[in-house]
């Protein structure tokens, strides 16, 4: 009765895309951001063996950790509470992550249930949040099944040129067929353009294909390309406080607006 309770209390969003340098990890660190600025309490997991969500959590050396989400998922007596750290930077909890992660698939290959290994571990502490952002890697390997078994929704990161639209439709049959095997009340919430170019033909180009096959996922902001962006990780800052006043912050509070009208 009360794994119910839990699951109608939090939204858990997945953010994926298995090509990398999208803006996966800006998602989530200031859609996480961005909706406990609201007031809203998050927990941001980072799922990518490369670490950035960490690191733009304020972490300088997350190879220095002690304990991270390759433990969590791996070693029966290791739960979230344990590797679980908090960012004043960015304003959410957080489950860190390094390279270690990498050898996390290998590992889980041979555990019976091995898909929902994470829904398991995040269980225990789903109640204490009101949002759960889990930055995906860029593939759609075991990390991810997990991500997308213990998520409600689905946040589809987008880079405005032609060769993003090219995955899309692999990362749907994935959705798919995670939804009908494993999680029924998975969705994909929103088509999210990143990185995108607003002054070049081509960008829009492909902004109007995306919104023409896609139609009403495709959220009706863009987030622009900002070295703003990039600048972030190195201050251990969402953009919202790095530079609050910029469209990039402007576009994520709309995104978490978007999301919060949803419900």
């Amino acid at each position: 009765m009360s794994s119910n309770h839990v699951k109608a209390e939090v939204q858990v969003f997945a953010v994926a895309n298995q090509k990398g340098g999208v803006g996966k990890t800006t998602t989530a660190v200031n859609l996480g951001s961005a909706l406990a600025e609201r007031g809203c309490r998050v927990l941001c997991v980072d799922l990518d063996p490369q670490g950035h969500l960490t690191v733009n959590m304020g972490v300088a050396k997350p190879d220095d950790l002690r304990l991270t989400v390759y433990d969590m998922l791996c070693e029966h007596n290791v739960g979230a509470q344990d590797v679980r750290l908090h960012s004043p930077g960015v304003g959410v909890d957080f489950l860190p992550a390094n390279v270690e992660l990498a050898g996390a698939e290998l590992q889980l290959v041979t555990e019976i249930g091995r898909e929902s290994v994470l829904r398991e571990k995040l269980h225990p502490i789903m109640a204490e949040y009101d949002f759960i952002i889990i930055d995906c890697p860029p593939s759609l390997g075991l990390l991810s099944i997990n991500a997308l078994v213990v998520a409600t929704s689905v946040v589809i990161p987008l880079q405005c040129e032609y060769f993003g639209m090219k995955g899309m439709e692999q990362l749907q049959r994935t959705i798919e067929r995670v939804r009908v095997k494993l999680n029924p009340q998975l969705r994909i919430h929103g088509i999210l353009p990143t990185i995108h170019k607003g002054r070049t033909v081509h960008a829009n180009e492909v902004l109007n294909d995306v919104q023409a096959h896609f139609g009403d996922l495709v959220y009706p902001f863009q987030v622009g390309d900002s070295i703003r962006f990039a600048e972030c990780p190195l201050a251990g800052q969402s953009i919202l406080q790095y530079a609050k006043d910029s469209d990039g912050a402007a576009a994520y509070r709309n995104l978490a607006a978007y999301i919060l009208a949803a419900g």
